[in-house]
């Protein structure tokens, strides 16, 4: 079957469901989404529709919004995923209801049909316990706007077939993605280790008084926020010279936060029942019509940070270097 008409399934309707959905409709999939709240359901197409007009704007989209869609359909049976090749389950993060779903989904495809899960910190080979054909089982961490971003982690857990990895990994460059193998299951993976890293340390600022979550926010947007797009952390230390920064950790390393506790300060602010811009309440303060505005930009901005990473980011293959033995890791 050619890869572009593989069936796939989404498990799972809320907001990354939904983006999920867009992007794989967008490659050309037909797509089965499914989700036991009807009010989701019937909102699929008509949100689905809506992002499919701005990736065709943005030059993300070839074809018409309306031939995307005419592949995609919903329900709340999982036996509707039975033709599926591809089954990405996107439900909240709790580890017994995605083993449970994840069992729902190998009840009803076929034994060769692969499975991902788009956890974005639970171990793989957790979810794998238990089931059937643990080998078809893997993550595919997405990150949100996801028919936008280039980012996809594609993780193997204990038991995956490496192959089965290498599919996804594939089936990615059709997702218009930058695809990263963890080719060993760890709790976060990659980027959510490093970012939660920096989390804890701008939480440790706030509360100890250093710094205001405004201050924190713009020195880390300035700083990091202007090279990161173009290079990681090692690509980073290439270009600005390595030695300093060995020389830098020998000092602060010791003096960062190894804080094991969730912050009081998220505490204080998930109590006061803060969701972010999706209920207008967050870590700022914001007018529903603010919090619109932001949702907004953040859309554009990620339509235009993606062409920027397009264009800097990691050049062809034929200019980099062949020579055997010129990476150091």
């Amino acid at each position: 079957m050619n890869e572009q008409s593989l069936p796939v399934g989404v498990v799972g309707l809320g907001l990354m469901g939904t983006s999920i959905v867009t992007c794989l409709a967008a490659a050309g999939h037909p797509v089965v989404g499914i989700d036991k709240d009807a009010g989701r359901r019937r909102a699929l197409k008509r949100r689905v529709s809506v992002l499919l007009r701005d990736m065709r704007r943005e030059k993300l989209l070839s074809g018409e919004p309306a031939t995307a869609l005419r592949h995609l359909s919903t329900s709340s049976d999982f036996g509707a995923l039975r033709n599926c090749g591809l089954v990405i389950e996107s439900i909240f993060e709790d580890l017994a209801e995605k083993r449970k779903v994840l069992r729902d989904i190998e009840d009803a495809v076929a034994p060769n049909a692969l499975i991902g899960t788009n956890t974005s910190a639970l171990p793989v080979t957790e979810l794998q316990r238990g089931a059937r054909h643990p080998s078809r089982i893997l993550g595919i961490h997405w990150g949100e706007p996801a028919h936008i971003l280039r980012f996809l982690e594609v993780i193997c857990g204990d038991e995956t077939d490496p192959r089965n990895a290498q599919k996804v990994l594939r089936l990615a460059g059709l997702w218009k993605k930058e695809p990263t193998l963890v080719r060993r299951d760890i709790r976060g993976f990659i980027a959510n280790r490093i970012m939660y890293a920096m989390m804890r340390e701008a939480f440790y600022l706030v509360e100890n008084g250093f710094a205001t979550a405004e201050d924190v926010d713009r020195s880390v947007r300035n700083d990091m926020g202007y090279w990161i797009t173009m290079a990681g952390p090692f690509r980073y230390m290439d270009l600005t010279g390595i030695p300093a920064y060995a020389a830098v950790m020998r000092d602060l390393l010791p003096d960062l936060d190894c804080a094991k506790d969730t912050p009081k300060l998220m505490q204080r602010v998930v109590g006061s029942g803060a969701r972010g811009i999706s209920n207008a309440k967050g870590f700022y303060r914001y007018t529903a019509a603010g919090a619109r505005s932001w949702e907004k930009r953040f859309l554009d901005f990620s339509y235009e940070i993606r062409a920027l990473a397009v264009k800097y980011g990691d050049p062809p293959k034929k200019l980099r270097s062949k020579r055997r033995g010129s990476n150091l890791v």
